[in-house]
């Protein structure tokens, strides 16, 4: 280097050192959940362990329990993003006007578009991430897909009641019982093909055989 060299350019040599920014624990805590429907792409998945985590996150361990007392923990995280996700689209659509079953096609129709768009959690709503998890985690996601049935229910009776059934309440259990059926089989086809088979295929024509 020249003697005349001026000071910022003698500067502009050396690295300046990295800097690594706190996070807020709202920020962590949603970085932490990213980071584990991420990784839940991936093969192998069902292992994850909360030591690959925090690698993955370039933190340690103990940073991950500063946010969450257990994985569990953080997989229920995951499941309330999925039913805020779900029910606030499903609550939208039961509200509306319009006929029941139109309803109840567009209720599954946005459930399956949500596993498709988040791969990661469909392995959750199947239950394949949870296989070495916490029995409650799989309780809750039952519980979601009862609550899908029950919304299911509600707009199909007022379908069947409308077309002057004779038994308006079983009909809107056996369609609803059968639809929550094929969505839960078209997520588990999706995640078990690799996300290579979309759980919309042929949604159209199987809608119009239950309904």
């Amino acid at each position: 280097m020249p003697d005349n060299a001026l000071p910022d350019e003698a500067a502009s040599d050396t690295e300046a050192p990295k800097v690594r920014h706190r996070m807020k624990p709202g920020q962590r805590r949603e970085q932490i959940l990213q980071t584990l429907a991420a990784m839940l792409e991936q093969p192998g998945a069902e292992r994850i362990t909360t030591a690959s985590l925090a690698a993955r996150l370039d933190v340690s361990e103990a940073a991950l329990y500063r946010h969450f007392a257990s994985k569990a923990q953080m997989f229920e995280g995951l499941i309330d993003f999925i039913e805020h996700s779900v029910f606030s689209l499903v609550n939208q659509i039961a509200e509306r006007d319009g006929n029941g079953a139109h309803k109840a096609a567009h209720m599954v129709t946005v459930l399956l578009q949500f596993g498709e768009k988040n791969p990661g959690m469909a392995r959750v709503m199947v239950g394949d991430a949870l296989v070495f998890e916490n029995e409650r985690l799989h309780q809750r996601m039952n519980q979601l897909f009862e609550r899908v049935e029950s919304a299911l229910r509600q707009v199909l009776r007022a379908a069947a009641e409308a077309n002057q059934s004779a038994t308006p309440t079983a009909d809107a259990q056996v369609r609803a019982a059968a639809l929550v059926s094929y969505a839960l089989g078209s997520l588990q086809r999706f995640t078990r093909s690799g996300f290579k088979r979309s759980p919309l295929d042929h949604l159209e024509a199987s809608l119009a055989l239950m309904l």
